[in-house]
């Protein structure tokens, strides 16, 4: 027995949709290996080995699971069993690739594959079929990037959850600790808040807080420093949390206080623009016009955002040059930030989902600079 439950229906609608998409596409078919596409599509946590695992969904015909017979029973920990999928096994020395070519019908069939198809299965099927695959990416992106009424659920509650992390900080940051310290007190406290995992911890502090993407070191914290913290994980059905927020030990230093208030300004900008029909570059250009009205704008240097799901990072970005328009359902965070090279940074970051006729923040902690008492 799964120790999972899985509602087909949902997984039947997002299989019918896939298949919609794409024959509009103009393709024969999709062939989707382990990873979060098909999480996406099943409920799958398979894993990617050198024997092809793959679902095949035809345009014309009912969908279809390859799988190496001794894999068979990691298809109770899916929606396959309850769909009612046809699965075809295989053991060394079968053509498994041959099997999904004759899934999708036979001769050169034009087929999306998932982007994260490794090679050593690409190459093969490519061959099988006698074409070359399109990704998968322009299929699906519409369907992953629109959540659901369960998925926008496990948003919610996943944002709660790293709320409480960040309600834990505080008392982690002492000086002398060392980063790595405060990262490891991080992580236990990620999985005590229902998260079955730490996706990633930064902790960076002083200058390494000019670092977007430091993660942890044995710097020791010190009175006075501005420490970024920005955390998330998976929390079941695997849906991701990601939250950032600043913290000073002890009182900052004025200028600190005043280029973080125009940050925090940006940010609020940038989350009263999320609208549908808005586009995704006017998001980032309304934190982004903010700070450059500071004359903070080279301190910036990274989007505004990205969406978030199954995966950390995955489709919509907010970025410039994105012109796509915003639709309820999408989720994404909202994450400005100011970075002063060999001094310290500051980054500000919630999850949003689009509703009907605004945004709705999955995170509530305060968005002000948080000022850690110093000790005695």
């Amino acid at each position: 027995m799964s120790s999972r439950r899985f509602d087909a229906r949902v997984y039947a609608h997002r299989l019918q949709a896939a298949a919609a998409a794409t024959a509009e596409a103009g393709l024969a078919g999709l062939v989707i290996t382990p990873g979060y596409d098909l999480r996406y599509l099943t409920g799958s946590r398979a894993q990617t080995f050198e024997r092809l695992t793959a679902l095949v969904v035809p345009v014309a015909g009912e969908p279809t699971v390859v799988v190496p017979r001794l894999e068979l029973a990691s298809l109770k920990e899916s929606a396959v069993v309850e769909l009612g999928l046809a699965v075809r096994d295989w053991v060394d020395g079968d053509d498994p690739y041959g099997m999904v070519a004759q899934a999708l019908g036979g001769g050169q069939v034009a087929t999306a594959v998932t982007d994260a198809m490794p090679a050593l299965h690409l190459l093969p099927l490519a061959e099988r079929l006698g074409v070359l695959p399109v990704l998968a990416t322009d299929v699906l992106r519409s369907l992953r990037m629109v959540k659901d009424p369960a998925e926008i659920d496990a948003l919610r509650k996943a944002g709660a959850a790293i709320d409480r992390v960040h309600a834990r900080v505080p008392q982690f940051l002492v000086p002398g600790r060392t980063e790595a310290d405060v990262a490891a007190d991080i992580e236990e406290a990620i999985v005590a808040e229902g998260h079955s995992e730490a996706a990633f911890i930064i902790v960076g502090s002083g200058p390494h807080g000019a670092d977007p993407h430091h993660e942890c070191s044995e710097r020791e914290l010190r009175a006075g420093d501005v420490v970024v913290v920005d955390i998330g994980g998976p929390y079941e059905p695997g849906y991701n949390s990601d939250s950032t927020r600043t913290y000073s030990i002890g009182a900052p230093d004025p200028e600190v206080a005043r280029r973080y208030a125009i940050l925090q300004r940006a940010q609020r900008a940038a989350v009263e623009a999320v609208r549908p029909g808005v586009t995704a570059e006017q998001v980032d250009a309304a934190a982004r016009d903010v700070l450059a009205d500071a004359g903070l704008a080279e301190y910036f240097v990274h989007r505004t955002g990205h969406g978030i799901g199954l995966s950390v990072h995955e489709e919509p970005y907010i970025v410039a040059g994105n012109d796509l328009p915003l639709a309820p359902g999408m989720a994404f965070s909202v994450e400005p930030g100011i970075y002063f090279p060999g001094q310290w940074g500051a980054r500000i970051e919630d999850i949003v989902i689009v509703t009907e006729d605004g945004a709705e923040p999955v995170n509530h902690r305060p968005h002000e600079l948080v000022v850690v008492p110093l000790p005695g």
